[in-house]
């Protein structure tokens, strides 16, 4: 009984003198944790006052999605023998130039997307990939300041389809007005005088015009995060059916390396798409007989910043 006292006595001695020892090393951590934070706050002070010197700011990040699925004689599915897959990437980069006078802001974004859905018990069913979606857009925006938020600008931007029918349509913003950026992140360009330029082949709905042109554009990152907003609206002085606006949202999260998750929300609404559309099926569609639904797309899958 003496021995199993003695043993007891040394296991709780033993335990103390281990727990002593971590809460010993917790204190000396917590200084050491307090100047890391310190060193950081200054590495970020530092940077802040580089990336406010002038110069070039290039940057990119992007999503890639997939799914690949198959089945054999899978009998609680409708299509038992079947194979399906969607496929996306997107793309966003920009380029700037600022300087104390001017800025030349540029900026390129992409998004192209497959779908498959093999019925391989139906002979004439296509195994291939089929486009789901497809958006380029490109912009420049000069502008020569007139104070430290203000400046005379002119924009020019396309916006068209890569993979099918490249440039019918194909829609260009040329114009000039003002831009406001009250914050080195958020840039908002007004254009009273601007005029759409619409691209297409044969016979068309398509009208130019001239018209307004408001573009707000916010671009950050904040450490792991990046984040791009990206809202453009043409008025039309002719007729309110040929405005037309999109709205791109994209964020991503990097997990290592530049690697990460992401996820990407697309919105439009053009008045003119959808009447070509319609028309497809209905040859007597007009303006005011179809309906202008939303237009979106989403992308979530992997990714990528440099």
């Amino acid at each position: 009984m003496k021995k199993l006292s003695i043993l007891f006595l040394l296991v709780f001695i033993s335990f103390s003198a281990n727990t002593q020892t971590a809460e010993e090393l917790k204190k000396e951590q917590a200084p050491k944790k307090a100047q890391i934070a310190k060193l950081q706050g200054e590495v970020n002070a530092l940077q802040a006052k580089i990336n406010a010197l002038p110069g070039w700011r290039k940057g990119a990040f992007g999503t890639v999605g997939a799914s690949l699925s198959g089945f054999k004689n899978w009998y609680s599915k409708t299509a038992s023998n079947s194979s399906a897959g969607n496929i996306g990437i997107t793309v966003n980069g920009f380029a700037n130039l600022i300087e104390d006078k001017f800025f030349w802001r540029n900026s390129g974004a992409v998004n192209l997307g497959w779908v498959k859905l093999d019925d391989k018990d139906i002979a004439t069913d296509s195994g291939d990939f089929e486009i789901a979606t497809d958006v380029f857009t490109i912009s420049s925006l000069y502008g020569k300041r007139l104070n430290k938020k203000w400046a005379l600008s002119a924009l020019g931007e396309y916006r068209t389809t890569l993979l099918d029918n490249f440039n019918n349509p194909g829609f260009l913003d040329l114009g000039i007005g003002f831009t406001w950026t009250p914050a080195e992140r958020l840039v908002v360009v007004m254009h009273p005088a601007n005029y759409n330029m619409i691209f297409s082949k044969g016979e068309s709905v398509y009208s130019s015009s001239a018209g307004a042109k408001i573009v707000a554009d916010y671009t950050a990152k904040y450490n792991k995060v990046s984040v791009k907003s990206n809202l453009s609206i043409f008025q039309s002085y002719k007729d309110g059916d040929l405005s037309n606006w999109n709205w791109t949202n994209s964020l991503g999260y990097t997990l290592w390396k530049g690697i990460g998750v992401g996820f990407e929300l697309g919105l439009r609404n053009n008045k003119q798409e959808a009447l070509n559309n319609a028309l497809a099926d209905d040859a007597t569609a007009t303006f005011s007989s179809i309906d202008n639904k939303l237009q979106s797309y989403w992308l979530f899958g992997m990714s990528y910043g440099f």
